[in-house]
């Protein structure tokens, strides 16, 4: 039997990247997917991907900035398959690169809308969901950002280092009534976000690969179905005794 038959698995930023990665993981592990993006078209194709490989998803556009939004979805997972079981805030923004004496108020409130704020309101509705059914899991996207400084990228950093200290309080809060909530902090990943930034610091002369593979002891930046595997893992049974844990998936990144 696949590992998370009959359960359903909730993936923020599942159009693209990571977030898409993990959702075609559970997928294929046999789980009902709620794929959830602010573009629709990114977030329609992980469906459509889904589908053609005979698993079972629906998509849900959502802000995840925006708390209207954040209870709809996941009232939304809960009335189409009755139940959620496992959830994965992934969506985040990378924002411009400059030193913090540079940085816009702007771009500094962008980022912790999404990547800060819009993990806490991700978290506050999906635990009040697991306590009615008796427990979950629940994966929060950091960063090596969220444990390690960059310069250039202060409001990115900060928001990554909150959501490992929400990450942390929410499992002591409600490790007991056996929702188990852990982050993981990928490295270089073979994203569009790796893409922007990588243009952002080399002004296009230098690809992803070319500037962070050198950064990292592994020899290579990974891939998203690298930091899936792990994800979809801290949410099994296998994983049971995960708890607040903040976990590197890095190539070497955070061990020099």
């Amino acid at each position: 039997m696949a590992m998370f038959s009959g359960k359903t698995a909730l993936i923020t930023g599942s159009g693209a990247g990571i977030g898409r990665a993990t959702a075609l993981k559970f997928a294929a592990e046999g789980a009902n997917v709620v794929v959830s993006d602010i573009h629709a078209a990114g977030g329609e194709e992980t469906v459509a991907m889904i589908h053609k490989a005979g698993g079972r998803a629906m998509f849900q556009l959502a802000d995840v900035s925006d708390s209207a939004d954040v209870a709809a979805l996941v009232a939304g997972a809960v009335d189409e398959y009755g139940r959620l079981d496992c959830a994965v805030n992934n969506a985040g923004i990378e924002g411009r690169i400059a030193p913090l004496g540079d940085q816009t108020e702007a771009n500094y409130d962008a980022i912790m809308a999404i990547n800060a704020k819009g993990t806490f309101l991700c978290l506050r509705e999906e635990i009040r969901h697991m306590l009615a059914e008796g427990g979950g899991a629940i994966v929060n996207l950091s960063s090596v950002a969220g444990l390690i400084g960059f310069p250039g990228l202060s409001p990115y950093v900060a928001s990554k280092h909150a959501v490992i200290g929400m990450t942390r309080n929410a499992a002591l809060e409600y490790g007991k009534a056996g929702i188990r909530v852990n982050a993981v902090c990928p490295g270089g990943i073979d994203t569009r976000m790796l893409d922007s930034l990588a243009d952002q610091a080399t002004g296009g002369s230098r690809s992803s690969q070319q500037m962070m593979d050198p950064l990292h002891p592994i020899g290579h930046i990974g891939t998203p179905e690298e930091v899936a595997n792990l994800i979809v893992w801290l949410c099994s049974p296998e994983a049971s005794f995960m708890l607040g844990a903040v976990i590197p998936v890095d190539g070497g990144f955070v061990a020099q």
